[in-house]
């Protein structure tokens, strides 16, 4: 009888581990589709310089609220987890930039110089720990 309880516990713990780590794996995963969802629809669609501000924002506040570490001249570090980063290529001044600087240089001068250009997102590319957007590259395509 008491091997019978041990056994029983032991299946009981079974089943209650197997499905937190099944829950939590689902948890997980719908997390990082709605957060990539915000991105996603950018992907090989055009936009204008607006709604770059609007993207380099989102990605911002989102390294900022996962506390994503930065280096000495404040850009931010990557991680594994859950860091985005946007770099933005313009054609213009034949030149990449990178969020951090655009954001730190001021979003209304972005605005007031880019807001009637187009843009389009070239590419994605995802954290493989945790299927979240880990990097996006936007191009300028009219001047």
């Amino acid at each position: 009888m008491k091997k019978l309880a041990i056994i029983f516990f032991i299946g009981v713990v079974l089943i209650v581990g197997i499905s937190y780590m099944y829950l939590n794996y689902k948890s997980s995963y719908y997390e990082a589709k709605k957060e990539n969802n915000q991105f996603e629809s950018y992907l090989n669609q055009e936009f204008y310089g607006a709604e770059v501000v609007t993207l380099i924002n989102k990605a911002y506040d989102n390294n900022l609220t996962s506390k994503v570490e930065k280096d000495n001249k404040g850009n931010f570090i990557e991680n594994e987890e859950n860091s985005i980063k946007i770099d933005l290529k313009m054609t213009d001044v034949d030149e990449i930039f990178n969020m951090e600087k655009l954001y730190l240089g001021g979003m209304d001068n972005f605005i007031k110089f880019y807001n009637n250009i187009k843009f389009k997102c070239t590419k994605i590319d995802y954290h493989k720990k945790t299927g979240k957007i880990r990097y996006m590259l936007i191009e300028q395509i009219t001047e």
